[in-house]
């Protein structure tokens, strides 16, 4: 009985999550694109259970929506959704390492650092995915240390609606400047300026400000 497979259902829920995510994060599932779960099913290997599961999630992500018996599909972009979003998000990363600061450790500091390097040649390669990743890494740390639930929740909730605008700013050049304002946040957060170190990590989000005026 130590064998029972109920636990690979989870498992493959995530995975067919990560990758529909990742590709309507990427573009490769446009805005508005019809989403069929049989089609997905068949191009990841995967029955229809852990798709639609997938789905399901994503519909409360805020990146698929559909109408009972009409349609699923990529949820467009909402300009005005994207804003009220990142403006959350942006709040809650500075909140959080304003707490972090006084907690964190040296071991710490160098996840940070390490981060940022894998950011950097993310960037340098063209790993626009990686650089997300590490992007992801990077914020993190501030996040887990800060010791306040709420705010970790938040910024997962609210981060998947500027997915798409963060993707196409690391395709961009303009993109590498996070690499120095990175290293600007954790030198802060070295000296212990928490205020700073908020003050920066605020201003290194606001620079998806731009993609939200486009879009």
């Amino acid at each position: 009985m130590q064998y029972i497979s109920r636990l690979d259902r989870p498992l493959l829920r995530d995975q067919a999550l990560d990758a529909i995510r990742r590709a309507i994060v990427a573009g490769d599932l446009l805005p508005g694109e019809a989403i069929k779960d049989v089609d997905l099913a068949e191009r990841m290997g995967l029955s229809r259970t852990p798709v639609r599961e997938a789905l399901t999630r994503l519909a409360e992500e805020g990146l698929v929506e559909s109408k009972p018996h009409s349609y699923t599909r990529v949820t467009p972009l909402d300009p005005a959704a994207v804003r009220d979003a990142h403006q959350v998000v942006q709040a809650m990363h500075a909140l959080a390492l304003r707490l972090a600061v006084p907690r964190l450790s040296a071991e710490d500091l160098a996840e940070m650092r390490a981060a940022n390097g894998r950011f950097k040649r993310a960037m340098r390669a063209g790993e626009v995915a990686a650089a997300l990743d590490a992007d992801d890494e990077f914020h993190a740390v501030a996040v887990r240390c800060c010791g306040n639930f709420a705010i970790a929740a938040t910024i997962q909730r609210y981060t998947p609606l500027v997915r798409r605008l963060e993707h196409q700013r690391f395709s961009a050049a303009c993109g590498h400047d996070s690499v120095r304002m990175h290293a600007q946040i954790v030198d802060a957060c070295t000296a212990g300026e928490a205020e700073l170190a908020a003050r920066l990590v605020e201003q290194n989000w606001a620079t998806l400000e731009g993609e939200i005026d486009e879009a």
